[in-house]
């Protein structure tokens, strides 16, 4: 296994690496460095929690010049704004004895105050796609001078939407850039990407998506409904010496509200929640109070389920089934992170076991079935989602299946009977007033009736 002095890195880069009590590179750190640092254009595959951040910043930051020009150099592009913060936390750990200026943008705060950050000068910027076309729109931020462009996680940046925002930034950037970038899986989408706008990139693969990490065990339990997966999780928690630190996804901003609320009566002080409709705040402060033990659960959704890195995370539970088995892949990934061991518990109804049937095709591993504790109790209590839909019988005032019937369902009146007679009408009329009818031509009328 080789070492990051093998690397070459610079001595501010290496005493930093010593200060972090690093010593081996993972796998994507050492495959894509010589690849950045040769100014090709790079894809990187691989799975969450194998470093990519220090993959693509060493080889950046080695060869990243002191400048005090105030247009930013280096643009990376994350898909959330906690990543945001992250990507640029780690960044400052590495260029801890550099002289670079980094600075991260997203949307949810005042962009006034972001501009005005911008206008101090900037040689690397981390920013969400939607706040950045906003900043490069009012011309708050110029796009001129960058020289490497990074996205990471950008699989996750098209499931959100910002494929529009991504096109119009493309547009706007220098011709003669170097593109770097990052994805947990190889779409359709993705793939497109790069062929628009890459040229003939170096392609970095590490682990085939859907290959779980050896160093996670999985586990499965078969649970009815809803709130008999509240009693079960509430069963496990008890234990707070092995759920020591545990990480709850949901499939839904629904159902993580749902689950926090059942929770609270027993965790109240331990818990915590973060999704999409979270204020700015509260979302950070909950990830900080997690990171630091000071919560013990943290309740997500599939939307935080790639990039954050959490310290410690005792236990990955997955309280829904994905649909998408991928999904499953990147929950996992915040648990065993760093080659330390971690576990998963899949909690599954049977409405959900195609879909866990889908995750194990993906891995090509059946995930253990555990047997369900007889302590704990089977709720008959449902969800509006579980509850069957009831059909009405015999109510007078909904209309039955119209196939039974003809065009009408009740004989016509008289008045309604009468019908368009075409040409005969004004025979008909001639018939009753013994002369034709006409408008307007009173001499002739006068003339008939003189007759």
């Amino acid at each position: 296994m080789s070492t990051f002095q093998e690397l070459n890195l610079s001595n501010q880069l290496q005493y930093a690496i010593d200060d972090l009590g690093f010593q081996n590179p993972t796998p994507i750190q050492e495959k894509s460095f010589s690849v950045i640092l040769s100014g090709k254009d790079m894809v990187g595959i691989a799975q969450t929690g194998t470093g990519k951040t220090f993959a693509y910043m060493l080889p950046i930051l080695r060869d990243l010049k002191f400048s005090q020009q105030e247009t930013p150099r280096v643009l990376v592009m994350v898909p959330t704004r906690e990543l945001v913060l992250q990507v640029v936390e780690e960044i400052e750990k590495m260029a801890k004895y550099i002289n670079v200026r980094v600075l991260g943008v997203y949307g949810g705060t005042n962009i006034n105050t972001q501009k005005q950050a911008i206008a101090q000068g900037t040689d690397i910027i981390v920013a969400t796609p939607g706040r950045l076309y906003d900043l490069a729109l009012s011309r708050a931020l110029k796009m001129k001078s960058i020289q490497k462009l990074v996205i990471d996680e950008v699989d996750v940046m098209l499931d959100l939407g910002f494929r529009f925002q991504l096109m119009n930034i493309f547009e706007i950037l220098p011709e003669r850039r170097q593109n770097i970038m990052f994805s947990a899986t190889m779409t359709e989408d993705v793939d497109m990407l790069i062929s628009d706008y890459f040229t003939s990139p170096k392609k970095v693969s590490i682990a085939v998506s859907g290959t779980p990490l050896d160093n996670i065990s999985q586990e499965s339990y078969n649970v009815p409904n809803f709130y008999t997966k509240v009693n079960l999780l509430t069963y496990l928690l008890k234990d707070k010496g092995l759920f020591s630190k545990v990480l709850v996804f949901v499939s839904n901003k629904r159902s993580a509200d749902r689950l926090f609320e059942a929770l609270d009566e027993y965790y109240n002080s331990e818990l915590c929640v973060i999704h999409s409709n979270k204020t700015q705040n509260y979302r950070i402060r909950s990830i900080n109070q997690f990171d630091k033990g000071e919560n013990r659960i943290l309740v997500a959704t599939d939307v935080m389920a790639r990039g954050l890195d959490f310290d410690e995370v005792s236990h990955v539970i997955n309280f829904d089934t994905p649909n998408f088995p991928e999904n499953y892949m990147h929950r996992i990934g915040r648990t065993g992170r760093a080659e330390k061991e971690g576990k998963t518990i899949l909690f599954s109804t049977d409405a959900e076991q195609s879909a866990k049937l889908d995750v194990e095709v993906l891995m090509d591993t059946e995930i253990p079935l555990l047997e369900f504790p007889s302590e704990v109790e089977i709720s008959e209590q449902l969800t509006p989602e579980e509850t069957p839909k009831e059909v009405e019988r015999n109510n007078p005032h909904k209309r039955k299946n119209r196939e039974t019937f003809g065009e009408a369902f009740h004989e016509k009146s008289e008045k309604n009977s009468k019908t368009n007679q075409g040409g005969s009408y004004r025979r008909e009329i001639a018939k009753k007033y013994k002369k034709p009818k006409t408008k307007g031509d009173k001499n002739y009328n006068m003339r008939n009736k003189k007759k």
